[in-house]
Parts: C-alpha cells; structure tokens; sequence
C-alpha cells in the first residue's frame, strides 16, 4: 500500500521515523527533540540491531533527521533541497549542524529521511558533499527517500498503524486552486485599485476574543496585523466589484473548505498560529502560481482577510454557540 506522505503533518511524519529508527538500530532511539544545537532530530546511541546489517552493524551516536515537505513528486536534487552551488538549501543548511555534533563528540553516525525521490546519483552527491565537509566516512552516512521507506513499511508492517497514519487522522489538506487564481488576479489587478489606506479598517468585532476562542497568540496576532492589516480593505474592494463576481465565488469556495478541514482535522494540541503557518506552507507547495515570489506575500495577505473577516476561524457569536450545541454528545 501506497501512502501519501505529502499530507502527513510534519510531527506525523517525524513519528514514522523515530518508528523505523527503532526497528533498525533498537527500540532505545529517541523521538525528536530541541538538540544542542537548535535543530530538531532523532538520536541513538549504541549498536545497532540490524543497519546497515546484523553482520556489520553501526556502533556509536547516530543522528536521525526527518526532513517532511508537503510538495508533491520532490526530489532530493530539487535545488531548494540540494544544490552544490547553493548556501541556501536544505542540505547546505545542515552542515553546519553536522559538523558543531561531529565536533562536539555527538555524532559518529548520519541519518536523513525525507519523503522526496532519491535516486542513486542523487544519493551519492550528497553523501559525498556530506562527508568532504564534515569529515564523515560515506559508509557512515544514509540517506532514504520515499522508495525505501515504502519498503521499510512493507517489511515492518505495524507501523503505519502505530504512527496514525491512517487517512481518517490526516492533517489539514486543502486545495490551493481556488486561492492561486483569486492571488493572481488580485496581483495583476492591484496596480489600478485604490491605494493602501492610511489607516487600517475598522475592527469587524474584538479581536484578542477572537484570538482567545481560536488560541492564535499575541505575539502572531501583532505580526499579522502590522503586515497585512493595511491590505485588507484592497481586498474587500477587489472581491466586492461586480466584474469580479466569479473570483468572489471562488472565495467562498476556498473559504467553506477552510472551514470545514480546519473544524474536522484541526488537533487539540494545535495553536492557531501552527495552522495558519501549515496552510501557508501547503498553498506554496502545492501550487506553482502561489510558490511565485511576487504571490507569497499575498498568499499570506489573503489567509489574513479569511480570518480578520470572520470567515474562517470561530467568531464568539450566536452561530458558534449553536454550531458548539449541535456537535455537542
């Protein structure tokens, strides 16, 4: 069975590694956490069960990174994920934090599990980049892409259970479609709308309740605002004028699958900062119009609108209370 590991969250998907980890160097292999360095990854230390193999097995501190994306069809060679002339990449990125734990005593093993392709020259350039710049010899490196970790639940087939990657507990997935073309007519129209007011909008209703009902913090709330409040009433005007009806319909589609993903797959645990941040994320990777540099800002704008208009994200109202007593046991 195939498994689509693009709508895993990124703690699900950090789950099914730390699970694999276990099966392959001992149940000892801890989840991930804040390392030393500020990086998150999965640590082991001691000899290995059975990788690479029961007859020679890795003995010492293994490192484990689960490096998620929600982008479809990625490869490990995608220049945003590795690029020997970029300082910018995933890879790139990570260097360092290989090299301060190879240097500090807490690394003699690397492991980095991504749910991207990796082919087998793929494999090697990174490896061998790994190695030339942290000092690591390449057997003790491993890279496993989204062909071996099909493999790896096929033979450990408890797994998937075990990690909750059953598709009725998937996260929020939505469609970008209806958002990019609102995004790019918006940006093609701009230009010629009334400029940004000096002063933002009215306030639709109180705010900080607002925030308080959905658990968003200050802190993002503030941020939010100062960004993006300005553009709100641009936004208002642009979905509101007559020639663009059919963009306004697309809104209210975007805005009815919102709501209902983020009532049905939304955690407990989530804060609404995580989930605004998560659909940021999902819209640009999934979406090449919205990956578009010039889009990114009003992706983000347009999220903003959802909830500053009430139209995503509960509202403290008469329709919440109802709504809260319908689904209530």
């Amino acid at each position: 069975m195939k498994y689509a590991y693009e709508n895993l969250s990124p703690e699900q998907f950090e789950n099914l590694v730390t699970l694999i980890s276990q099966k392959l160097l001992g149940i000892s292999a801890q989840g991930f956490a804040i390392g030393p360095d500020g990086g998150r990854d999965a640590r082991f230390n001691g000899m290995a069960e059975r990788f690479p193999s029961t007859a020679n097995p890795w003995d010492g501190n293994v490192v484990i990174q689960a490096k998620h994306t929600n982008g479809l069809n990625k490869s490990f060679t995608e220049s945003d994920f590795y690029s020997a002339a970029s300082t910018s990449c995933v890879i790139a990125k990570e260097i360092p934090r290989i090299k301060f734990l190879r240097k500090s005593g807490e690394l003699d093993y690397y492991m980095l599990f991504s749910n991207r392709r990796l082919t087998g020259n793929g494999d090697s350039a990174i490896r061998q980049a790994i190695s030339s710049a942290c000092g690591i010899s390449l057997a003790s490196i491993y890279l496993c892409g989204i062909e071996q970790l099909e493999l790896f639940l096929k033979q450990f087939d408890d797994i998937p259970s075990k990690a909750n990657i059953d598709p009725i507990d998937s996260p929020l997935i939505v469609s970008p479609e209806d958002i990019a073309t609102i995004v790019e007519a918006f940006a093609q129209h701009r230009d010629g709308m009334t400029a940004i007011l000096d002063e933002p909008p009215t306030k639709r209703v109180d705010l900080a309740t607002k925030n308080q009902l959905n658990g968003m913090s200050d802190n993002y709330s503030k941020t939010l605002r100062r960004k993006y409040l300005k553009d709100t009433e641009q936004i208002r005007e642009f979905l509101a004028s007559p020639e663009n009806e059919e963009l306004l319909i697309a809104y209210e589609t975007a805005v009815d699958e919102f709501e209902f993903r983020i009532i049905t797959h939304r955690k407990d645990y989530q804060s609404f900062d995580q989930v605004m941040e998560y659909l940021i994320d999902l819209l640009i990777q999934r979406d090449p119009i919205l990956r578009q540099q010039k889009h990114k800002r009003l992706t983000r704008a347009l999220l903003f609108y959802m909830y500053w208009n009430c139209d995503i994200g509960l509202r403290g109202d008469e329709d919440d209370a109802e709504a809260n007593e319908a689904l209530a046991p």
